[in-house]
């Protein structure tokens, strides 16, 4: 019974600690010289069509320009990279066949056994989440051209509006680490 009582919160800390977990991957144009860019604007055009509401868009770009910021760009009216987001939203369902009981069990057969005793039934659970993904454009300029794409992808969590904050902040910065690409920073 104690190992039960001290595995619960253990089951618990993995249980939160993976729903808040952020998928990022980013691609890039190998040819691109990224030491050459040092300021940014956001494509207001594209910004545009992202399918979230204003306030959301707003958490978003604010936290990408504190990204940018920090990573030494300055945002200009003649920038030498636009920032362009995305966003999707995908509906997942996950049905799980748990078998829970309690009590102890021993032998084996179908006769009656005085080492079992207790048991529960078989229970079906069912979780529905929403999963975000963001994706963050950025465009050179003069080429016309794509030349780093990063993408996050996440569970998004109905919260309050500091967590929610807090939670876009995190997902763009963990896209942002892959800015630079390192193949191409070195």
């Amino acid at each position: 019974m104690k190992t039960i009582k001290l595995l619960f919160p253990v089951v618990a800390l993995l249980l939160v600690t993976s729903c808040v977990s952020i998928r990022v991957a980013s691609d890039y144009d190998q040819q691109a010289d990224f030491n050459s860019y040092k300021t940014f604007a956001f494509y207001k055009t594209g910004i545009d069509k992202a399918e979230i509401s204003d306030l959301d868009k707003k958490r978003i770009l604010r936290s990408i320009e504190k990204e940018m910021l920090a990573k030494g760009f300055v945002k200009s009216d003649n920038p030498d990279l636009l920032v362009n987001i995305m966003t999707k939203a995908n509906k997942r369902i996950n049905v799980n066949n748990n078998a829970w009981g309690w009590g102890w069990g021993g032998g084996w057969g179908w006769g009656m056994n005085p080492w079992f005793w207790g048991g529960g039934p078989m229970m079906n659970t069912v979780n529905t989440r929403i999963e975000g993904v963001l994706y963050i454009d950025l465009i050179d300029t003069k080429q016309k051209e794509l030349v780093w794409q990063g993408k996050g992808t996440g569970t998004l969590l109905r919260s309050k509006m500091s967590k929610k904050q807090e939670r876009i902040q995190k997902f763009v910065a963990e896209i942002m680490k892959e800015y630079p690409p390192l193949a191409a920073a070195q």
